[in-house]
């Protein structure tokens, strides 16, 4: 078995009961055989980010989730897309819709990935602050591959015009 490695993972969800959707996400894969919850931020309300018109209302709810386990990128972008279809999302094509949850591996200790099913780390993190406010809560320290700044400092540099709340709803 590979030794573990931290992989730090984006949550969202719009569509159905957010909150609990969020938790069993976050059930789904800390309770992987080899994984161990490292950390987990807050839930934060987010506005929605290059979506389509129609649903430039529909609100999401945003955490960041840090585990520690022995997969590669790839092994946990699969388990990544199984947590997703339990939980019901739909993938039809359509990019930025209302779903029930989205699982993003934002990093996966050092690793880079560049493939056509796979990028690592997630070539936006960077750009958006509904993963990096709560990325920041978590790992204001952190540097993933191919950035010369910490997460904090990225967010303190993003001049953007997104609405991110923490919330106190528990997942």
């Amino acid at each position: 078995m590979n030794p573990p490695r931290e992989a730090a993972f984006s949550l969202g969800s719009n569509l159905g009961d957010s909150p609990a959707l969020l938790g069993e996400a976050r059930r789904l894969l800390r309770t992987t055989p080899g994984v161990r919850e490292a950390a987990a931020s807050s839930l934060y309300e987010t506005s929605p980010v290059d979506v389509p018109p129609e649903f430039s209302a529909v609100r999401f709810l945003n955490a960041v989730l840090i585990l520690e386990g022995p997969f590669d990128a790839a092994g946990w972008h699969r388990i990544a897309h199984e947590v997703e279809d339990r939980l019901g999302r739909v993938r039809d094509g359509r990019r930025n819709v209302p779903r029930t949850i989205d699982v993003d591996l934002l990093y996966c200790g050092d690793e880079t990935v560049s493939t056509s099913a796979l990028q690592v780390p997630h070539p936006r993190w960077h750009t958006r602050r509904f993963v990096l406010a709560p990325l920041a809560e978590v790992r204001p320290d952190a540097q993933p591959p191919g950035s010369d700044r910490t997460v904090l400092q990225t967010l303190l540099a993003l001049d953007d015009k997104e609405d991110v709340r923490k919330t106190p709803l528990i997942w």
